[in-house]
């Protein structure tokens, strides 16, 4: 399937909308002649396109670097803005082996505050998501939405990433909830650092070490209906996107997923 055939099948397993991550095309069509046919497909389903969301890394070098990659994600922007999303994720960086969390912190704030502000002149909003170890846990994340400061930014909460710095779901989404412009509702299993390593589909580990594998949203060890609860709580309100990482068959694993979700948001 091509990512304009993904805008349909959402429709036909009974989504609300899709986010696109970066854009997949052949050499045939520009970035921006790309964008014009998600929105234009979109638009023709009738689907929303949630969000956007791009990889960066504001540490590979301070300068010139940073610059060229501030302008490179505002210019992504411009194709968010072509496709008719309000939403864009980028990333801040999965660290570089040297810089500590405390010392990068002013980096990435700079970098985020510039690219929001760009973004909230065409009306778009910017969130880093828990990704990337190095500014993966609650606290970081809090902290770094702290030290941006800024009205047009904010965070994109994935419930089950968390897990990767072995923070509790639920206690890191009731945390970061306040400041949410999007959520991922994810599932993972988890067996403990201590245990033997449980083989092939526990694809990686946890700041600790505990075996991590991708499950079907209600299958695994997350709390998804604790979750939801805290980001309810803390006020937020908007979509919550579906993400499926596990080995089973991935219509499978969508279809099943977006069911027990639809029951644990009538709950």
């Amino acid at each position: 399937m091509t990512q304009l055939d993904c805008i349909s099948k959402a429709k036909e397993l009974g989504f609300e909308g899709i986010e696109f991550s970066e854009l997949i095309h052949d050499a045939s069509v520009t970035d921006a002649e790309y964008a014009e046919q998600i929105r234009e497909e979109a638009k023709r389903v009738g689907v929303a396109i949630t969000a956007f969301l791009l990889s960066a890394d504001f540490l590979k070098e301070q300068t010139p670097y940073l610059e060229q990659e501030i302008a490179r994600v505002q210019q992504m922007i411009d194709l968010a803005e072509i496709m008719g999303t309000k939403v864009v994720r980028h990333d801040v960086s999965r660290g570089d082996g040297h810089t500590t969390f405390p010392e990068a912190l002013d980096i990435f704030a700079r970098a985020c505050r510039e690219i929001t502000a760009y973004a909230e002149k065409k009306g778009i909003r910017t969130c880093v998501e828990n990704h990337g170890f190095f500014c993966q846990g609650g606290e970081r994340m809090e902290a770094l939405y702290n030290a941006v400061s800024h009205k047009n930014f904010g965070l994109l909460v994935d419930m089950g990433n968390f897990v990767c710095t072995d923070d509790c779901p639920a206690t890191a989404c009731a945390r970061t909830a306040p400041y949410a412009i999007h959520a991922h509702a994810k599932d993972f299993y988890i067996r403990a650092a201590s245990s033997p390593n449980p083989g092939q589909g526990f694809s990686f580990q946890s700041t600790s070490g505990n075996y991590i594998r991708g499950a079907i949203v209600g299958h695994g060890d997350i709390d998804v209906v604790h979750c939801i609860r805290a980001l309810q709580r803390g006020g937020y309100d908007g979509y919550l996107g579906l993400e499926f990482e596990g080995i089973e068959d991935c219509m499978l694993g969508i279809t099943i997923g977006l069911e027990n979700l639809k029951r644990y948001l009538g709950q």
